[in-house]
């Protein structure tokens, strides 16, 4: 890991440079998490979209399995 903090880390600590609640923290985690987990489900739609995954894909994905057998 590098030294240098990026320009998206320098910005959310000029954000937090107040003291906030551990409620307010929580919200902010959750607004986070919420805003994230709706740029992967778009993204995902966008990339099924364009290559015209069925819903059969879906259910063919669920039945795999990739994880290896202990040696």
């Amino acid at each position: 890991m590098e030294g240098r903090l990026n320009h998206i880390q320098l910005e959310i600590l000029k954000m937090f440079s107040r003291n906030y609640s551990n409620e307010e923290l929580l919200e902010i985690k959750e607004l986070l998490e919420t805003y994230l987990a709706h740029k992967v489900v778009h993204e995902a739609n966008k990339s099924f979209s364009e290559k015209n995954y069925a819903s059969e894909v879906f259910a063919q994905w669920q039945e795999e399995h990739y994880r290896k057998k202990a040696s």
